[in-house]
């Protein structure tokens, strides 16, 4: 996956971080996180829905390369994919919450549609 923004991280931790970001958003149906990491987060989470959509063997084993529990990879085939069988993109949304307490920082929730 190309990697657009920095976000204050060296590589190896920034691509771990945005794999656990991508596998809760599949998990749990949405996350909490800042504004620039849910842009983030949002573009890769959408490749993966896509790959999931086209739904073959290897589509599959490029979604296990990245995300990192197999039940949700499991789940995105079976359930998630064919609920957006009929959109062609767009299945997050963002909404901002407000500033976060300790840093200021603005906090969006990033969930599917």
């Amino acid at each position: 996956m190309a990697i657009n923004r920095k976000l204050g991280l060296p590589s190896d931790q920034r691509r771990a971080m945005l794999r656990n970001l991508v596998t809760s958003l599949l998990k749990h149906g949405k996350i909490e996180t800042t504004v620039t990491r849910a842009k983030e987060t949002r573009s890769i989470a959408e490749k993966m829905i896509t790959l999931a959509k086209r739904g073959d063997l290897h589509a599959r084993r490029q979604v296990l390369s990245y995300v990192t529990e197999e039940t949700v990879v499991k789940e995105l085939f079976e359930t998630v994919a064919p609920k957006y069988a009929e959109r062609k993109g767009g299945y997050t949304r963002i909404y901002k919450v407000g500033p976060r307490r300790g840093d200021g920082a603005e906090v969006v929730i990033l969930e599917l549609v």
